[in-house]
Parts: C-alpha cells; sequence; structure tokens
C-alpha cells in the first residue's frame, strides 16, 4: 500500500521513492557479491567499528579515509549521552555494511587529539573523508537526524572524492555484527490508520501512526515519506501565505521566517524555490540556527524522494555549503 499524495499533485514522487530503495539494494548485492569473490578486499563486520589512539591515528583515520568515510565518536567511559550514542552508532555502522567505518576515541586517554579537534563537550562526532575533518553533531542526537547526516556524509564522499566504501564479508561474525533482523510487518492496518487520518485532517494522529511504523521498521520507505508529508502540511496549516511570504522577505536572517515560507514553497510545487531558500539561509547562518535550517532541508528532501534530480541538485548546493 502507497500512502496518499495528500493533495501535492506533481509534488511526491513514490516511483522514484521506489527506484532509490531498490537502487541501494542492488548496489548491496554487488558489494556482497564482490566480498562473496574475494574482490575488493573485503573485510569482517567487526573490522567497521575500531578503538583508536593518538598512535594509531594516521593509519586508522587518516589514511582510511582515503577509501572509506571514517565518522568519528569521541567518549568517555563516566558519559551518559554517550552510552546512549555509541550503540546507536555501532548498529549504524554494521547496517550501512561498509559505506562508513566507525572509529571510537576515548578522550580521557587521548586528550592531544581532543585538543587537535577543539572539543568542547561529549559526545562529539566528527568525520575525516579524504583527509579533510568535518565536524557533524554534538550530543546524543535522534537516529533520524543521524540517518540523514550519514546519508549526506556518504554522498559527499561519493560525489567529491570517489569514496564507495569497502566490501564487507558475509556471515561473518564480530564484536559490533548487528543483531538478528526480525521480521517487519505487516503494517497496512497501520498505514491505513494514518491515511484516514490524513483524510480527516487529523496530522497528529497521521504522524503519530507514522511513527508507530517507523520504531519497529526504521527504513520503511512508505512510513518515512507519509511521515514526512504529514509533518510538512501539519506545520502549513493555518498559515495566512501572504503574512508569510511577507515575513521572509522582510527577514531574511529570520530563520523561522525562511523555514515556514520554504514549507509554503514546497506544498505549492515550488519545489526549487523552497530547496533555494534553504540552502540560502544555511550559507548565511551558523550555529544551531544553520543546522536548524539543514535538518529542515533533510525534511524536505524526504517529502519530493532521494532520486528527484531536484533534491540531487539541491544535496550538491548544500554540500558546497557546508564542505
Amino acid at each position: 500500500m502507497q500512502p496518499r499524495n495528500m493533495s501535492m499533485s506533481g509534488v511526491v514522487d513514490l516511483a522514484a521513492v521506489k527506484a532509490a530503495g531498490e537502487a541501494k539494494a542492488k548496489a548491496e548485492q554487488a558489494r556482497a557479491q564482490a566480498a562473496r569473490q574475494g574482490g575488493g578486499g573485503a573485510v569482517p563486520p567487526s573490522a567497521l567499528v575500531i578503538d583508536v589512539d593518538e598512535a594509531g591515528f594516521e593509519r586508522d583515520i587518516l589514511q582510511r579515509s582515503t577509501e572509506v568515510p571514517v565518522v568519528i565518536d569521541f567518549w568517555a567511559e563516566w558519559c551518559e549521552p554517550c552510552k546512549q550514542l555509541g550503540p546507536l552508532l555501532e548498529r549504524l555502522a554494521v547496517e550501512y555494511n561498509g559505506r562508513f567505518v566507525l572509529a571510537k576515541i576515548d578522550v580521557d586517554a587521548n586528550q592531544m587529539l581532543m585538543q587537535q579537534f577543539g572539543i568542547q563537550g561529549i559526545p562529539a562526532v566528527f568525520a575525516v573523508v579524504a583527509g579533510q575533518a568535518l565536524p557533524l553533531f554534538q550530543g546524543a542526537a535522534p537516529e533520524a537526524q543521524i540517518r540523514q547526516t550519514l546519508d549526506q556524509l556518504i554522498q559527499v564522499g561519493e560525489e567529491r572524492f570517489g569514496l564507495t566504501g569497502i566490501a564487507v564479508e558475509p556471515g561473518a561474525e564480530g564484536p559490533a555484527a548487528a543483531a538478528p533482523a526480525q521480521p517487519a510487518g505487516p503494517y497496512d492496518a497501520l498505514l491505513e490508520a494514518a491515511v484516514r487520518a490524513l483524510d480527516a485532517n487529523d496530522f497528529g494522529g497521521a504522524i503519530q501512526a507514522y511513527k508507530n511504523v517507523l520504531v519497529d521498521d526504521p527504513g520503511n520507505t512508505e512510513a518515512k515519506l507519509g511521515l514526512a508529508q504529514a509533518e510538512l502540511l501539519s506545520r502549513v496549516q493555518g498559515m495566512d501565505p501572504q503574512t508569510v511570504r511577507k515575513n521572509a522577505a522582510d527577514n531574511p536572517a529570520d530563520v523561522q521566517a525562511q523555514l515556514a515560507a520554504a514549507d509554503l514553497d514546497l506544498v505549492g510545487g515550488h519545489v526549487e524555490d523552497a530547496f533555494g531558500r534553504l540552502v540560502d539561509t544555511v550559507r548565511r547562518t551558523a550555529g544551531e540556527d544553520r543546522d536548524t535550517a539543514r535538518v529542515r532541508l533533510l525534511e524536505l528532501f524526504e517529502v519530493i524522494g532521494p532520486d528527484d534530480p531536484r533534491v540531487t541538485k539541491a544535496r550538491a548546493a548544500l554540500a558546497r555549503v557546508l564542505f
């Protein structure tokens, strides 16, 4: 069952979303086939999560970053948020199957690295791509936001540096091996409940129904798309378009004004205008404001679908601004 278009005809391309999922599956099959044939120097899953110290930094991070993005988790044993974030990043490293490697650095034992990266608080997450260090986020961020950040990092690695990841041995076990996959679904009843809620303009109910699906199946494409649409429609409900657009024009530095105008642009079918507005907002801002605009842009990418050429173009523009 596909989620309804919700009166945004011409905006959401469900076929593109399906095609993107199929392309991802084919890429993973190709990587597994290469590993079975012994090509590409396949590594065991345990090699996807490594502990790194100052002595091994150049070998394990800088050199490795020339073939695959390396995500660095700065942590400490006494840090409670680190205990929440660390296992999540380890699980995602295995799930992403060689598209990035996770390096864990204990700040108490590696004070010099902490100073070199300018770490002010932990957990702090950085990436190194082709020898270049990039700040990603600080604190125990939500899983959905972390996934979006990782997807963007991987795309930058592929498009700008030609990093396609490393092959992983199939069926191997290791400390970082993922738990056995549990059967997903069926979710037709929950998805249908979400559609009925949308038909009744009960956006809160629809949002909760999609979230219920994603709790058990975070990769469910229909629920992710439906949630992004429902949240967008909830935000624009009751907006006065004339007031919103005037406010955005009069206050170009007001991030919330630009977010509201971008939402209206997207609902009205002006996809490139919405994306361009938020890319410009990311360019003009810094710190929390910049991250707020970036996250909203990633959410709007979900509404349109990852394989839409307008999303591809906007992702490249965002990457140029960020990196």
